[in-house]
């Protein structure tokens, strides 16, 4: 791609997440979003390849679905109070389609069928994008709306994602699936604790942004996008593979690593609020969630990569090396639980 085309398009993601973020018109926010979604356009079809044009086609098609759905909820508001800013939405169905709109945006479980299927047709850093930056616009409105939102709806809404999340992981081999899922698991978890505690709904966010941001890095460094494909990643790079394994077992939530920070917190939040059974659901989930990930770990690191003698070997292409941006999120991913207490007076 050309790189002034690129740089344009990147400056335009940054301007429309920005313009969501300081916004408080309803125009101004969706006007945000729609540049945020027509710059990614150009990026998710730069492949030229008929699966990545797909993806676009869908992708299009569901963001242009909700941005409709989230106008219409705010010139509902704005018909029945008269009010444009963001945070005077008293019309409970208005709020209600805001919800909904924003949760066709992110992925959220019933509304995520979108989500596999998009980020296994695009290439890892489109992916990547996807995955990360494109969640903060909708999540800016999410936690200025919070107040407004019903608690019962925003609670059934992360419990199915959890669930979805834990169950529609375990019988993919495509990586780009398995993240996909891990993602609307991780969301389920943020949309849950959004009206009780918005500041670990924002901490969990930042969290999965930097554990999903080196595993992104990790999958490009070593080229795979299969499991059977990143098993010939401990030859290749052993100290690497070891990094894989921590980060991947930080996303599934297991101590001692940083991932465990914020179901910990989330779940003792829950249990203050008396939400026992939703609570003990969301721990289960996570269980499951951890057998797709101890599925990878187990790939990465404790199999060989099948070569019989009738089998073409796989291409060594020339290795990636490992840049300032992995090893820096690969070290917040991995060592931030001992500092809990003070992010959590932060926050």
């Amino acid at each position: 791609m050309n790189p002034t085309v690129l740089t344009i398009l990147i400056s335009s993601l940054g301007l429309g997440t920005t313009l969501t973020f300081i916004g408080s018109h309803w125009l101004l926010v969706w006007m945000g979003l729609e540049i945020n979604t027509l710059a990614i356009i150009p990026l998710m079809m730069r492949q030229h390849h008929p699966r990545a044009v797909e993806a676009t086609t869908k992708y299009f098609i569901t963001q242009a679905t909700a941005s409709a759905l989230l106008l219409f909820a705010g010139i509902t508001n704005a018909w029945t109070s008269g009010e444009w800013s963001l945070t005077e939405m008293i019309n409970p169905t208005s709020a209600t389609l805001a919800l909904t709109a924003l949760a066709l945006k992110i992925g959220l479980a019933p509304l995520h069928f979108w989500l596999p299927e998009v980020l296994q047709g695009l290439d890892l850093t489109t992916g990547l994008i996807l995955s990360t930056w494109q969640k903060l616009a909708p999540f800016a409105i999410l936690l200025q709306l919070y107040p407004l939102l019903n608690p019962n709806l925003l609670l059934a809404l992360g419990i199915l994602s959890t669930i979805i999340g834990g169950w529609g992981g375990l019988n993919q081999t495509q990586l780009r699936k398995i993240l996909a899922y891990s993602s609307i698991a991780n969301l389920g978890w943020m949309i849950t604790i959004l009206h009780y505690a918005p500041n670990l709904t924002l901490l969990n966010l930042i969290l999965y942004i930097i554990m999903t941001l080196t595993t992104f890095l990790l999958f490009k460094t070593f080229n795979s996008t299969k499991i059977n494909s990143i098993a010939s990643s401990s030859t290749k790079s052993p100290l690497l593979s070891i990094i894989t394994l921590l980060t991947l077992l930080s996303l599934g939530g297991l101590p001692p690593l940083s991932g465990f920070m914020p179901k910990w917190l989330i779940l003792q939040e829950l249990t203050k609020q008396s939400l026992f059974i939703p609570a003990t659901i969301m721990a289960l989930m996570a269980l499951l969630s951890l057998f797709f990930y101890l599925r990878l770990c187990y790939a990465t690191t404790l199999t060989m990569n099948p070569n019989p003698t009738n089998m073409s070997s796989s291409w060594r292409t020339k290795p990636n090396h490992p840049t300032l941006i992995l090893l820096t999120s690969a070290t917040l991913s991995i060592l931030l639980l001992p500092l809990t207490p003070t992010i959590f007076m932060l926050t």
